[in-house]
């Protein structure tokens, strides 16, 4: 008598390829502007425009700003070695796309001369600020000591306060604005920024790229 056999089909031991993640970096690109958005970081840029002295010119390019969202850090305006150009200077936070898009939005502005994005840029860039802090009895030397070394200067005196001048860098003048607060600081001016590029990047006047 012949013997049956049957067979039971083997398992698979085998499992399916398990998809790999993307190489760092070689994630999908953002499409949509947000992500673009999202995926930078806003950055200080300082930002020098050229234009003719005409009237209005300034509220159209602080309206530029405005109607982006945008709030201006400082903006300062004044007449150039030509009385007939005035230099502005802008400084402000935000993600590159949309500086960009300001930076070309002030040249479409038929009286700009001449944009100019310091970020990255060999600059000098100052502040002015005048501070008239309390000055407590037996304090006044050391106050006085703390302006020179930070190369400022005394331009208004009483009998209970100073007026200090300081002009330099952002950091510095809030180092020392730092070192005064424990004194008294009873009021305080400060400009905003004003700059220059190292070299010939701003210079001339030469309109509508001739």
């Amino acid at each position: 008598m012949s013997k049956t056999t049957t067979t039971t089909p083997t398992e698979k031991t085998d499992t399916e390829p398990v998809p790999t993640a993307p190489e760092s970096g070689a994630g999908p690109e953002p499409k949509t502007r947000q992500e673009v958005l999202a995926a930078q970081k806003p950055r200080r840029h300082v930002i020098s425009v050229l234009v003719k002295n005409v009237p209005g010119l300034l509220a159209r390019c602080a309206n530029l700003f405005a109607a982006r969202g945008y709030n201006i850090d400082s903006l300062t305006v004044g007449e150039t070695e030509d009385e007939r150009y005035s230099r502005m200077t802008i400084v402000v936070r935000g993600e590159e796309v949309i500086i960009d898009a300001l930076k070309k939005g002030l040249t479409k502005f038929v009286d700009v001369i001449k944009v100019l994005d310091f970020t990255g840029i060999e600059h000098v860039e100052r502040d002015l600020a005048l501070v008239k802090v309390h000055t407590p009895s037996g304090s006044r030397q050391e106050i006085f000591q703390l302006v020179e070394v930070f190369e400022g200067r005394v331009v208004d005196i009483g009998a209970k306060e100073c007026t200090v001048e300081l002009a330099g860098p952002e950091r510095k003048i809030d180092a020392f604005l730092a070192l005064m607060r424990p004194f008294g600081i009873k009021e305080m001016a400060r400009t905003g920024r004003v700059a220059l590029a190292r070299g010939p990047k701003m210079e001339g006047y030469q309109e509508n790229g001739s």
